[in-house]
């Protein structure tokens, strides 16, 4: 009785090392098992372990799992990318954002000065002179400013005989390229605002809702009396005063226009419920 345990442990020693031979059904394995992973089900690993043992060298059990992830590095890889350019993208928009905030909620004051009266002289410039003017005296006063520090900072390394190179050198090695994967990201982006656009510019005209196309009617009647008066880059400066001063004074008092904006709200809406009541094709929508 020595003679046959001696045999099954050498036997079971010799399948335990090399992960070559399964364990014979009523050996104490269940059908299936891998001998070296004890009772977990691995047949693909152990019949690769069965065909590389044959060979004159050994390879591991977990070979194949090994060459999965391996496989699978580069998809891997790619997802990671995309998810930290998703993620870098809304970084951007997100600060962009908040940078906007700080300017119109006057948080920096010389900030938002030097933007506020940037922009409003630009825009008085336009309404002086057409546009054409205005961009090259622009350009020109860029170029005016950057050729006389390049010309000036190249005199003082003449005289001092200093290696200090281009003045601008740091921002000209700034990559500034944009990979095809943020451009289609952004095309995305504005694909979704520009098919909801229109999507409702054909509601309007197709008249959908005929209280949304009377609304639209009445707002383009009222803005041809508006163009009569105004000029579009007039409406681009009481815009601009408008967005810098505006956003300021309703933090300041937003009880107080929170208190008459319901107020409006509420009589504007009683008003479109008695004009939707009088006109019979609503009446009936509502009924159904």
């Amino acid at each position: 009785m020595a003679e046959p345990s001696a045999a099954t442990q050498s036997h079971s020693i010799s399948s335990s090392s090399f992960g070559a031979e399964p364990s014979a059904p009523g050996g104490g394995g269940s059908p299936g098992a891998c001998p070296a992973l004890g009772t977990k089900s691995c047949s693909s690993s152990c019949a690769d372990s069965f065909v590389s043992s044959s060979s004159s060298q050994p390879v591991s059990l977990f070979s194949t799992s090994q060459g999965t992830d391996l496989g699978n590095s580069s998809d891997y890889k790619c997802h990671t990318d995309q998810l930290e350019e998703s993620l870098l993208i809304g970084a951007v928009l997100k600060g962009l954002v908040v940078f906007v905030h700080d300017l119109i909620f006057w948080r920096d004051v010389k900030k938002t000065g030097f933007v506020f009266g940037t922009t409003l002289i630009m825009l008085l410039s336009l309404a002086a002179f057409s546009v054409i003017s205005v961009v090259s005296y622009l350009i020109l006063a860029l170029l005016s400013v950057t050729i006389s520090f390049r010309i000036y900072k190249s005199v003082i390394q003449a005289v001092q005989k200093s290696e200090e190179g281009h003045p601008f050198k740091a921002y000209l090695d700034v990559d500034i390229t944009l990979s095809s994967e943020a451009f289609h990201n952004y095309m995305n982006a504005a694909m979704v605002h520009i098919n909801r656009a229109l999507k409702l510019i054909i509601r309007l005209f197709l008249v959908e809702d005929l209280v949304d196309s009377l609304k639209l009617a009445v707002f383009m009647w009222l803005m041809t009396y508006v163009g009569a008066v105004f000029n579009g880059i007039t409406l681009l400066i009481l815009a601009e005063l408008l967005i810098f001063s505006v956003p300021i004074v309703y933090e300041k008092y937003k009880t107080q226009i929170d208190h008459y904006v319901g107020i409006a709200r509420d009589q504007t809406k009683s008003i479109v419920e008695k004009i939707q009541a009088k006109l019979p094709g609503i009446a009936k929508k509502k009924a159904e």
